[in-house]
């Protein structure tokens, strides 16, 4: 077990947790309530784009360091940030290798099957309780 690379991970999931939870309520306080999740929708969009930073400085300016900047900034802030970065990436690289049809069935059935399993894990738990 690398014990660096947990605290890596560990460490970036702590700030891009804390971060997220500071910019949810900014903008919750800012656009007050509503039916839209604007900060949801604004964190997610915001991850994907720093994720773009992150892994465009990766491979142009740092590539000896590479690993653990992936571990500290991609799995970890942006993991704790936003699950939904890495889900960018990964369909983004599916696109650049052109692998089109793969990518529209990981986004399509990535979104449509974790709205299905969040349905499936409520209704289990509602009649669980009841």
């Amino acid at each position: 077990m690398n014990y660096l690379a947990l605290a890596y991970v560990a460490g970036g999931g702590a700030l891009g947790s804390v971060g997220r939870y500071l910019l949810t309520n900014i903008i919750n306080t800012i656009m007050g309530p509503g039916t839209f999740p604007y900060a949801i929708f604004i964190v997610n969009i915001t991850g994907s784009f720093f994720m773009g930073l992150c892994v465009g400085f990766m491979a142009a300016l740092a590539p000896e360091r590479a690993k653990e900047m992936h571990l500290l900034f991609a799995v970890g802030v942006l993991g704790g940030y936003t699950t939904f970065s890495t889900f960018s990436l990964d369909a983004y690289m599916l696109i650049e290798q052109g692998l089109y049809m793969q990518a529209a069935l990981y986004m399509l059935g990535s979104v449509l099957l974790s709205v299905a399993g969040l349905a499936g894990g409520l209704a289990i738990m509602r009649m669980a309780i009841q």
